[in-house]
């Protein structure tokens, strides 16, 4: 993270940018963006440019459209990464703003939405931020699914501790975490069969491009976009999530196999069977988590296996 790719394109930073507005979540001034009535929130949390880059704040209203309660916080109370103040380079500024510090910042932010009512939250990490949410996936108090792009300082066993799906979406120039490195995050997220994951290496793009690229470059706007949908196509299993609650079914934990019952129809999902007779929700869900298939049944209950 200390060299010039890191801080490469550095976006005209806008107080006043996005669809949303800015109020204290968690004690930390947030830019947040959606519906505060949404039972499900996406953290985002920033590269070293902070929460008022427009477009961070862009993606932010694009998830809430989505139908999520976005949540960008200021982790540097103010105080962004300048990349054109000689006196204090990347390696100083990184000392004031440690990543450890911000997984203790995110916590209090996630207690606010819990106390809210918020009943799943999902956490993407940019860069700086990667590590961050890297941090809060490591338990599955805190997030339900996270998603990683062009991550900084994340590390293979930092990835071996990860409890919560997650998906990562690198560049192919990229130094911080080049192509052989998210290489090895996929080969140890595949030896995880407890943990659901997608790794994706974008061609042709350079670290950062998720949210600094330039709206004039039609191709870039479009490689960042295909990265947008990715991210929001992963975050639909917290909709997929709600919805069973919504459909009467209660969770009940057998190990790392999570069942859901309800006395309505037995249909029992797993990686063997590729029938489509099914209910639409089970139908729904084998679309949306590519882990699972479906076997429908009737009889007295209804079970559902992730």
């Amino acid at each position: 993270m200390s060299g010039p790719q890191c801080c490469a394109n550095p976006p005209t930073l806008n107080p006043s940018s996005g669809a949303g507005h800015v109020e204290k979540v968690g004690g930390l001034d947030s830019y947040v963006s959606g519906s505060p009535d949404s039972k499900l929130a996406i953290l985002l949390v920033s590269d070293v440019y902070g929460y008022e880059a427009p477009n961070l704040r862009k993606l932010a209203d694009k998830i809430a459209a989505a139908g999520f309660y976005a949540v960008v916080p200021d982790f540097f109370y103010g105080d962004p990464f300048v990349s054109d103040n000689a006196e204090r380079p990347i390696q100083v500024w990184i000392k004031d703003h440690g990543m450890d510090k911000g997984y203790e910042d995110a916590k209090p932010v996630i207690e606010a939405l819990n106390s809210k009512g918020v009943s799943a939250i999902g956490a993407v990490g940019f860069c700086w931020g990667a590590k961050v949410v890297v941090e809060l996936g490591k338990s599955s108090a805190f997030i339900k699914a996270a998603v990683l792009c062009h991550p900084s300082f994340v590390t293979v066993d930092d990835i071996k501790e990860l409890k919560v799906p997650i998906s990562i979406l690198g560049a192919e120039i990229d130094q911080l975490s080049p192509p052989a490195l998210l290489k090895q995050f996929e080969e140890v997220l595949a030896s995880k069969s407890e943990v659901d994951s997608f790794v994706k290496v974008f061609p042709k793009v350079a670290h950062g491009w998720t949210v600094r690229y330039n709206v004039e470059d039609e191709a870039a706007v479009k490689s960042a976009e295909e990265a947008h949908g990715n991210l929001l196509e992963w975050t639909e299993d917290l909709h997929v999530e709600q919805n069973l609650f919504r459909e009467g079914l209660s969770p009940i934990w057998c190990g790392t196999v999570v069942v859901f019952a309800s006395p309505l129809i037995d249909c029992t999902l797993d990686s063997l069977d590729r029938s489509s007779k099914c209910c639409g929700a089970c139908r729904t869900l084998r679309e949306l988590n590519r882990r699972t298939t479906c076997k429908g049944r009737k009889s007295s209950g209804h079970e559902w296996i992730l």
